[in-house]
């Protein structure tokens, strides 16, 4: 009897974060409440404050259930044994190609980069965006420095700047392609950004085309 509590609390926690998640990216965050959740996951308001805090805590776990894909790949950029600049390519990549082919993680970061406010009860919200930023940013300042020290060269610009600079670039890339997904390949644009941002620090040179 304890499991199928157990297990039905949790199909109810899935139901809930499966409305939040249509009616957050139809209506809005900010004009979605609580009320409208627990009506859209046929379930009670007190249910979702069984499973939630409250409406940051339940955006944030619908966030952390289809895990971005930069938070998620980026971890590994410096994994020892694997060349940095290989990994911080690999792991673009293959987070670029997920943003592209999975419906529910593109619809989910929409989410996040359109359709939310950081204003009143969702600075929470807004506190845990920094702080997934602020991890990918260092974990792509590991990988250039690593670069860096293995080829015995200095970056052109600071580390920490660099590592902003990139992120930067990688998350206005997606916010374009987002706006419109047939303007181009995502994976494909990301790794040519990524091999001109390397030729510009240093850590690639430059391919020789004939004439």
């Amino acid at each position: 009897m304890a499991r199928s509590t157990k297990e039905e609390a949790q199909a109810t926690r899935h139901r809930l974060l499966d409305a939040a998640e249509r009616l957050f990216h139809r209506n809005g965050v900010s004009q979605t409440s609580l009320q409208h959740i627990a009506t859209e996951a046929g379930a009670t308001r007190g249910a979702i404050y069984w499973h939630f805090k409250d409406k940051a805590d339940l955006f944030n776990a619908m966030m952390e259930r289809v895990t971005l894909p930069l938070e998620q790949s980026l971890q590994q950029v410096a994994t020892n044994g694997v060349e940095p600049l290989v990994g911080l390519k690999e792991s673009l990549r293959n987070a670029l190609v997920q943003m592209r082919d999975d419906a529910q993680l593109r619809r989910v970061v929409e989410i996040a980069v359109q359709k939310v406010e950081y204003v009143d009860e969702l600075h929470a919200v807004r506190a845990r965006h920094l702080a997934v930023r602020n991890q990918c940013v260092g974990d792509i300042q590991r990988a250039l420095r690593l670069a860096a020290r293995q080829r015995g060269q200095r970056l052109r610009l600071p580390a920490a700047v660099a590592a902003a600079g990139l992120h930067a670039t990688i998350d206005g890339l997606i916010f374009n392609w987002l706006l419109d997904t047939a303007a181009f390949d995502l994976p494909t644009l990301g790794e040519q950004m990524l091999e001109l941002y390397l030729i510009g620090l240093g850590l690639r040179e430059p391919v020789q085309r004939n004439k």
